[in-house]
């Protein structure tokens, strides 16, 4: 990673929430495939996370301790 790519990624983890998850729309946006294939592949990401959780294969965190997992990861 170039000097210039890793200061916009620190900047950009050091927004708020809302503001790092409009910024990763947005990146994903501007990459040149097609709305339609990415909303598929949204799609089929969360029916595999979904599926996941209901087999047992991956156990679900609630919110609160997910955030305080990312919070401390960001802040280390």
């Amino acid at each position: 990673m170039t000097t210039r790519v890793t200061a916009i990624l620190e900047e950009a983890l050091s927004l708020p929430i809302e503001a790092r998850a409009m910024l990763a729309d947005r990146l994903i946006e501007s990459l040149d495939e097609d709305q339609e294939t990415v909303e598929a592949m949204w799609i089929a990401e969360a029916k595999r996370r979904r599926d996941d959780i209901r087999s047992g294969k991956v156990q679900a965190i609630p919110g609160d301790e997910a955030m305080a997992i990312v919070r401390s990861a960001l802040n280390s």
